[in-house]
């Protein structure tokens, strides 16, 4: 973005030559930003609406994402392009790969199996574990259901 001083060169520049190409060679810049600095200037200051563009695989998406659902989310973007070609969808397999996976992301995040905690149970789980500290080594044991730990040195692991 151009800064008020540049904006105001361009707008000085213009108005002395009367073109936009006349005016990008005076403030070393190219005809097209001349002219969206005009056109800014002239419409009260401020930015146009850019228009939305459609995807190009918006005629398809309902598809995907029923097929996702179907599977739940397991269908890869590879095997569901055919498809796809089938029904219209005239992209690149890259931008198809982006359609996927931002569906699946969307169907996973509404269908989470939830948190899973481990659940231990008295006696169950015990962790053990050697290691060797400035030349000591160090036994480790800690129960799982109680964390409990255990720590012994020694001077070999026998």
């Amino acid at each position: 973005m151009k800064s008020a001083r540049e904006r105001m060169d361009i707008i000085s520049a213009y108005r002395e030559v009367g073109s936009y190409r006349g005016a990008a060679a005076i403030c070393a810049t190219t005809p097209k930003t001349v002219r969206r600095v005009i056109e800014r200037h002239e419409g009260g200051g401020v930015a146009p609406q850019r228009k939305p563009r459609p995807r190009n695989y918006e005629s398809v998406a309902e598809l995907v994402a029923a097929r996702v659902g179907k599977t739940q989310g397991r269908i890869s973007a590879k095997r569901l392009l055919p498809e796809a070609r089938a029904a219209g969808y005239e992209g690149s397999a890259r931008n198809f790969r982006r359609l996927v996976a931002t569906v699946k992301a969307d169907w996973r995040r509404d269908h989470h199996r939830g948190r899973r905690p481990a659940v231990w149970s008295p006696g169950e789980h015990l962790v053990i574990d050697w290691g060797v500290l400035a030349g000591l080594h160090v036994f480790c044991a800690v129960l799982a259901w109680s964390r409990v730990r255990f720590v012994r040195f020694a001077t070999d692991e026998r």
